[in-house]
């Protein structure tokens, strides 16, 4: 399958550049993926598709504040890290810039404690593709807490305004540090809002996946098969896939919210045919059209990029012309796109 037959227009003007003020104000694109039908609501307007029996799954990974910003401890020159993975300890997988000027050996420092040293020193180790890097970090006391204090949100880069809060880039029930990106179709959802849910029967159950940027890459190659997903680490717990086996055995839908949960749960369906259990591991599953899906009933999602590997996700479930025309209404009824735009509920 050729990879531009999932592009479309996209104007500049639609790319979301600020969350709104109140969470739940997003608008709601709802696509049947038996007819196509497409409708217009409001985020809140949810609630007229869920029904007590359904689970909605959620990611509760939290955004780590990832990009370091530093210099080369030998020339003073500017520096960036953005952490990717964590290896081993204080080994990670990082993306340099700028990345021909870091070679192995490399030092970068972050910070300056009372005394003027460091407070967080990364020496490069090994040298990847397209600015990738090893690097082993150094530093006294608690990385967690250096990295709250010394790191920013790592935003994509099609954001160009600063983010003051940085909580409006988590979900409201992250809890696993670990991600370089947000889970974003969560950020609809506002405490208040989830009880309303369960009050209607509607439950909720959390798992894990650490959102790399291999994620949201460009496919580089020209057809779909040829493309290579990154691995992203997963965790399933088993009241969670309780929960979920259930949910099937009662006739109720499991509805993933965002394509990250979707990935980890066809992951999860792949390794036990006969009903989910706990499980984790590392995930590189591509989902696009052709693929049948085992776990999913209906996805919560935002609005991706042209020629992505979420736009085709979406495709496979809901169907290449169908989610195509959902895209060309969206934008055409002006809909906001990307990590701050709005919502979308194929069911």
């Amino acid at each position: 399958m050729n990879v531009e037959d999932y592009d479309f227009h996209l104007p500049e003007s639609l790319i979301a550049q600020t969350p709104l003020l109140e969470r739940t104000a997003s608008r709601l694109l709802s696509l049947n993926k038996e007819t196509g039908e497409i409708r217009h609501h409001v985020f809140r307007d949810l609630k007229q598709y869920l029904k007590a029996g359904d689970t909605l799954v959620v990611n509760d990974t939290r955004v780590l504040p990832a990009r370091l910003l530093g210099v080369k401890e030998d020339t003073g020159a500017k520096a960036e890290l953005l952490l990717l993975k964590q290896l081993q300890g204080d080994t990670w997988e990082t993306l340099a810039k700028p990345g021909k000027k870091l070679k192995t050996g490399s030092v970068i420092v972050f910070g300056s404690g009372e005394d003027g040293q460091p407070l967080l020193r990364a020496v490069v180790e090994d040298e990847g593709d397209m600015g990738g890097r090893i690097v082993r970090f150094e530093y006294e006391g608690i990385f967690q807490e250096l990295l709250d204090r010394l790191g920013e949100m790592p935003l994509p880069p099609y954001i160009k305004e600063r983010l003051d809060d940085r909580e409006r880039y988590q979900t409201v029930y992250s809890r696993q540090a670990g991600s370089a990106a947000a889970p974003t179709a969560g950020l609809h959802f506002t405490e208040p809002f989830l009880r309303e849910l369960q009050e209607m029967g509607v439950e909720l159950a959390p798992l894990t996946l650490h959102v790399g940027l291999g994620t949201f890459r460009p496919i580089s190659a020209d057809t779909i098969e040829e493309h290579v997903m990154h691995s992203e680490y997963y965790e399933l717990s088993g009241e969670t896939a309780d929960k979920l086996r259930r949910t099937k055995e009662r006739g109720g839908r499991i509805i993933a919210v965002g394509t990250t949960s979707a990935r980890t749960l066809e992951t999860a369906a792949a390794r036990f045919p006969d009903g989910l259990q706990a499980c984790s591991g590392w995930t590189d599953i591509f989902i696009y059209p052709g693929y049948k899906f085992r776990a999913v009933d209906a996805l919560l999602t935002n609005f991706h990029l042209p020629k992505s590997t979420l736009v085709m996700l979406v495709s496979a479930l809901a169907g290449r012309e169908a989610v195509l025309n959902a895209y060309e209404t969206a934008v055409r009824e002006e809909y906001r796109f990307f990590s701050f735009g709005d919502a979308m509920f194929i069911y």
